[in-house]
Parts: C-alpha cells; sequence; structure tokens
C-alpha cells in the first residue's frame, strides 16, 4: 500500500524558513517525478515544484530563488526547503507522486 506522509508544516514569521518532508512507502518512486503542490482557502490548488528521477527541477514562478525541492532517493523521500516565506505561501502543501497524494502539512506565515 502506497503512502505519502508530509511533515514539517507550521506557523513562521514573514521572511523565515521551513523544510517540508514527503515521505513515501510501499514501493520505490527513484524512476518518477515526485511534486508539490499546495492549496489556500478558497483558491485552486496550483503547483509549486517537482523533483524530477533524473534531477530536473521546475517551480513555480512565485516561489523561484526562494524555493529549493530535492529528494533523496535511498529514502524515498521528497524535501521542500523554503525560504523568505511571505504570507501569500501560507497554503496546505501536498506532496505527489503518480496518481497518490499525501494529506498535506499546513503553511502559514504571518506578516
Amino acid at each position: 500500500q502506497v503512502q505519502l506522509v508530509e511533515s514539517g508544516g507550521g506557523l513562521v514569521q514573514a521572511g523565515g524558513s521551513l523544510r517540508l518532508a514527503c515521505a513515501a512507502s510501499g514501493r520505490s518512486f527513484s524512476d518518477t517525478n515526485m511534486a508539490w503542490y499546495r492549496q489556500a482557502p478558497g483558491k485552486a490548488r496550483e503547483f509549486v515544484a517537482i523533483s524530477g528521477y533524473l534531477g530536473t527541477t521546475l517551480y513555480l514562478n512565485a516561489v523561484k530563488g526562494r524555493f529549493t525541492v530535492s529528494r533523496d532517493n535511498n529514502t524515498n523521500t521528497q524535501y521542500l526547503q523554503m525560504n523568505d516565506l511571505k504570507p501569500e505561501d501560507t497554503a496546505k502543501y501536498d506532496c505527489s507522486v503518480l496518481e497518490y497524494w499525501g494529506k498535506g502539512t499546513q503553511v502559514t506565515v504571518s506578516s
């Protein structure tokens, strides 16, 4: 049974940092892309970043230069380092691999 479990969310002041983790279990995802999405209250879910299995990365323009996605295929874990956080980054962050989704972790940035 595949499971994705996110962690690392919390409350932080603007300008602060958080590191999210997405631990996958049930099978190896070393040969697939892993992605982060987020959804703010009243808004549609949006793509944030992707870590490709060949090492490529892609980011939402609004987070470029502030967020860094990475992965550890040995532990089946994807990370999202978020620096210089802004109130508009407040959202529930979800990890996604293929058709699988985690339950998300809440990030709240206060001004």
